[in-house]
């Protein structure tokens, strides 16, 4: 990132309504311009028109793990009901394989149920979702590891089991979280905790408390804030060092469009 800014800057463009070579050319972009990483969501439909066009999340970040050279890629934030772990664990090492360590896994418990629906996948209750995702990064952090895992959970079972390629560093997992669950499970289970600027205040009092429970240094887990791409509107320089002042160790410019990318760049 420039000197100027006081944290990493992340840019997350639409997935939704775009063509593949408009994103990639943005990832392109994005590297220029000195942004951190460059993240996507993951779903499967648009949350808004369900006809819209949406990009696939871990096809784009191979794409643009090939097409960068510094910029971080991630998720922002894999859906963990969507694959199972360690299948993840082996899309992942295999992305980590094109761009050591530039690949950032940010995950949550899935938020999409329309999406369920139409595929006939299950969409059990959030705390059933939650209980899955601490599950899931157990398994994701041992197959990282290199394995033979095994592994015995409420909802995940290994046997003698392996994900190659094998990431080398291992990503940053960071754990988002809305609900004071999630904060907590971040707190617990995560490298990172993000939510979005608007909840932060909220939720930042649980994040702490329950790193305090535990015995967990809050250096020892970062708070990468999401931004709303309509609330900036102040220089990037600026907008870093408030929310530095606030806690946040990263910002993540949420849901660019083309309509607003030209105004973002100029704002860094």
């Amino acid at each position: 990132m420039p000197s100027s800014l006081a944290i990493p800057v992340g840019l997350n463009p639409t997935a939704i309504g775009v063509e593949p070579s408009w994103w990639l050319d943005v990832a392109r972009r994005a590297e220029a311009a000195s942004f951190e990483t460059v993240w996507i969501w993951d779903h499967f439909i648009s949350r808004g028109e369900l006809r819209d066009p949406l990009l696939a999340c871990w096809p784009m970040l191979t794409a643009a793990a090939v097409a960068t050279e510094r910029v971080h890629v991630g998720s922002f934030v894999a859906n963990n009901v969507n694959l199972h772990p360690a299948v993840l664990a082996n899309v992942v090492g295999t992305l980590a394989a094109l761009a050591p360590g530039r690949v950032e896994l940010g995950i949550g418990i899935g938020g999409h149920p329309a999406e369920h629906a139409a595929y006939g996948m299950d969409f059990p209750p959030a705390s059933e979702r939650a209980r899955r995702l601490e599950e899931s990064i157990a398994v994701l952090r041992a197959l990282f590891g290199g394995g033979p895992v095994d592994y015995e959970g409420r909802y995940y079972r290994l046997q003698d089991a392996r994900a190659f390629p094998v990431p080398d560093p291992p990503p940053r997992i960071t754990v988002a979280g809305m609900r004071p669950a999630g904060a907590r499970l971040a707190a617990r289970a995560g490298d990172a905790w993000t939510c979005f600027g608007a909840a932060y205040d909220e939720l930042r009092p649980v994040f702490e408390a329950e790193l305090s429970r535990i015995g967990r240094s809050r250096d020892e887990v970062g708070v990468v804030i999401g931004i709303e791409h309509e609330d900036v509107r102040e220089p990037i320089a600026e907008l870093a060092a408030r929310w530095q002042e606030a806690g946040a160790t990263e910002l993540v410019i949420h849901d660019v469009g083309a309509a607003d990318l030209e105004r973002i760049l100029e704002l860094l």
